[in-house]
């Protein structure tokens, strides 16, 4: 549904083949691989320890330096370097939980509950018809799953390919249209409402997913208490260029990575578009209150799915992600598309920060312990992410020599972040990783700021 995507007609399968340079597709990691698990895990464990030298011994010393000449920024300073050190802390527990989580069993087809899968589209021209095309694929059972797709008033010939996939899967597909774009979130509430199905799952229409990820995804919901279940997100597109290439590893970096650790104790906080699973009963209870969700006096019109994710757990439902549920999306490959999309992403990711201040409060205790430390730490970030755009050159301007250090740090950090992507993939597209951290502290930092300033701003930036 993200009209900024690139749109190609690409197939499919999935399964790994040869990349554009020759080499080998990566391949995913086979259960049991216990001894390279340890030693990534022994790796990360050295990499914490480096990147405390590194900071404490070489960077920190000389920002104190700076903050005993500026004393109008020493409290910002002594903030900065509080906030590093809870950082690690986090970064500890983080990968703690991240080494313990463990998938649900998938639900079996003999007990597989009624599902309907809604595919919201927007001008997404084939791609839609490849959406459709794998979960027609997937194994799950025919007479219990719903097919809903939704034409959110495209422009180009995203309805005709709908409509060709109505009639190459008789009874298997129902095509729904709005006259004139009305946002997806509107298109997500009609299909909510039309759905039949015990579970529904949405899934972007630019995205394909594996066979066995509907089973995957309806595991979870055996347990009465789960009210949203989160997919694992793989970049589709990545032969496209260095941006996708860059993402695939980042989204198994903070996607997976995050998404498994908060699964330990049940409060995943956005359950993504590209491939969810919520509750119908859980959906109904809330579906009035998102679907007119307004912030700063603002009709919401983006990050339906933190949104949706936020009323869930405020209604005392779980959010668990299941690794095994695997959905394919296609990811900008140029700059400014990723700009846009990481704005919109920013954007909703403060408006709902500040909805869970209020709901983290409700959850179970222990929940509520890991969720406050998580937050608490990651939101302190924010502010400090803005007032280095202005800190960081007066350091610079004072201290030429903190160049170096600061980008061994970011070489540093960049370096251990890959580490986690080796325990899923095997691949020296770690070295995309290591570009993206270098990238994202050059070329995209300026985001966030402008994000937090344009909050209640209501374009997709995607159209």
């Amino acid at each position: 549904m993200n009209g900024s995507k690139t749109r190609r007609a690409i197939p499919v399968a999935l399964a790994p083949g040869p990349d554009e340079c020759g080499a080998p597709r990566a391949q995913p990691l086979q259960q049991g691989e216990t001894l390279w698990n340890l030693a990534v895990y022994a790796s990360i464990a050295i990499g914490i320890l480096l990147i405390a030298y590194v900071e404490f011994h070489s960077v920190v010393p000389r920002v104190l330096a700076v903050a005993s000449e500026r004393g109008d920024i020493r409290l910002l300073v002594y903030a900065g370097i509080l906030w590093t050190i809870l950082g690690f802390a986090l970064i500890i527990v983080r990968t703690i939980l991240w080494m313990i989580y463990r998938p649900v069993p998938p639900a079996t087809r003999e007990t597989a509950p009624t599902l309907s899968v809604i595919i919201p589209a927007y001008n997404e021209g084939i791609m839609v018809l490849k959406s459709i095309e794998s979960v027609i694929g997937a194994n799950y059972p025919a007479d219990r799953l719903e097919i809903l797709v939704v034409d959110d008033g495209s422009k180009d010939d995203t309805w005709e390919h709908i409509c060709a996939a109505v009639h190459r899967y008789p009874g298997r597909v129902t095509a729904l249209r709005h006259e004139r774009n009305l946002g997806k979130r509107e298109a997500l509430a009609w299909g909510f409402t039309r759905a039949r199905g015990e579970i529904l799952v949405t899934i972007d229409s630019d995205s394909v997913i594996e066979r066995d990820a509907l089973l995957a995804l309806a595991g979870p919901f055996r347990d009465a208490r789960i009210g949203a279940v989160a997919g694992k997100v793989l970049v589709y597109n990545r032969a496209d260029g260095v941006i996708p290439r860059m993402l695939h590893v980042r989204f198994i970096i903070q996607f997976d990575m995050l998404r498994a650790g908060e699964s330990v104790y049940r409060n995943v906080y956005c359950c993504p578009g590209a491939l969810s699973a919520y509750r119908a009963a859980a959906v109904n209870r809330v579906l009035e209150r998102w679907r007119t969700q307004v912030f700063l006096g603002s009709r919401c019109t983006f990050g339906e799915d933190r949104a949706m994710t936020n009323y869930l757990l405020e209604a005392n439902y779980d959010a668990l992600y299941q690794r095994t549920a695997v959905v394919h999306t296609i990811v900008p490959n140029r700059y400014w598309k990723l700009c846009k999309m990481l704005l919109r992403w920013d954007r909703s990711y403060v408006r709902e920060e500040i909805r869970f201040a209020r709901i983290v409060w409700r959850r179970p205790w222990r929940t509520r312990i890991l969720a406050l430390l998580d937050r608490c730490t990651t939101d302190a970030a924010l502010p400090i992410s803005c007032l280095g755009l202005i800190v960081v050159p007066v350091v610079i301007a004072l201290h030429p020599s903190v160049v170096r250090p600061m980008l061994e740090v970011v070489g540093a950090i960049s370096v251990f972040q890959v580490l986690y992507y080796l325990r899923t993939e095997r691949s020296f597209h770690i070295v995309y990783g290591v570009l993206y951290g270098y990238y994202s502290s050059v070329a995209l930092m300026w985001i966030f700021p402008y994000a937090l300033f344009t909050v209640r701003a209501r374009a997709w930036l995607t159209r």
